[in-house]
């Protein structure tokens, strides 16, 4: 099934989540399929949910009410968790995408995958490891809403939210990754070097569409927007450690791209001088 046909269920958790990213995580989901469940937990009795009512009307989306039972425990995870449970049996979405920081719902994700889901989450980079290893794929909500234009005007941030992670962008993405999400720029260049190498034909050359997927499934967090660039080509072309081909398609708009480990080519082997012979001496006997 292609990405495009997919029925997503969007579970956000509010206690977590900013009002801010909405724009962005809808725009970014509108890449994999349809939203057919898009629903919202939280307290919305508490003050701090007031930036998240004045945007659920303009996105339709359906706020569920879970109060705190006991101070300190947060049952809003629980009431998500157990709506997943309950959407996944229906059979009517084949896509998950758990909008959250919080580690608790790893094992979620994992139970979701495990029923044959596609699973998509979001969240800060402060989201514990185990959450994103989870997920089929994982995005950033500081990358997807580096664009200015995709944070809603009517949410403002909260007090001490670190502002998107621009400079990176700014520069041509040439830092390192940092903020301890994700692999940093030298990790991710070795990494797609094996996995051209794996998947390249006899001449060395491996399909880039085929290096992109088996780098998501080794890193599901990975965006060439994590390190200021578009697309995945114009990340690997920074690299400057690849051989970049464009082959052209029966489509005549349409080229696929190839790379090609530079330090991988196979210089010309050099003909081995052939062996020494060493040649015998004819002693012919005399006939005395």
């Amino acid at each position: 099934m292609s990405d495009i046909e997919r029925r997503i269920a969007v579970l956000i958790d509010a206690d977590n989540i900013s009002s801010k990213y909405i724009k962005a995580i809808l725009d970014e989901l509108s890449k994999y399929g349809t939203p057919t469940y898009k629903r919202i937990y939280g307290d919305w009795t508490r003050s701090e949910m007031t930036t998240w009512k004045s945007v659920l009307l303009t996105w339709s989306i359906a706020p569920v009410q879970q109060y705190n039972y006991t101070s300190g425990k947060n049952a809003t995870d629980s009431s998500l968790i157990i709506d997943a449970m309950d959407i996944l049996y229906t059979g009517h979405v084949d896509s998950f995408c758990i909008v959250s920081s919080d580690s608790d719902f790893t094992r979620l994700a994992s139970r979701l995958r495990e029923a044959g889901m596609h699973v998509i989450g979001m969240g800060e980079k402060k989201t514990p490891k185990p959450f994103i290893s989870a997920c089929e794929v994982f995005k950033y909500l500081e990358v997807l809403a580096s664009d200015k234009a995709l944070i809603s005007d009517e949410a403002p941030a909260p007090e001490g939210a670190q502002p998107p992670d621009t400079d990176n962008a700014a520069n041509g993405g040439k830092e390192a990754h940092s903020h301890g999400s994700g692999a940093s720029r030298d990790e991710i260049m070795k990494i797609i070097c094996k996995i051209a190498e794996d998947t390249s034909e006899e001449d060395g050359w491996a399909f880039l569409g085929m290096v992109g997927s088996v780098l998501n499934k080794q890193q599901p967090d990975f965006d060439a927007r994590n390190y200021g660039y578009q697309k995945l080509a114009q990340f690997v072309k920074s690299l400057d450690c690849f051989d970049i081909e464009f082959r052209p398609t029966s489509n005549p708009g349409v080229k696929h791209t190839y790379i090609r480990n530079k330090e991988g080519k196979k210089p010309a082997q050099k003909k081995k001088p052939a062996a020494a012979t060493t040649r015998k001496k004819l002693v012919v006997p005399r006939n005395d």
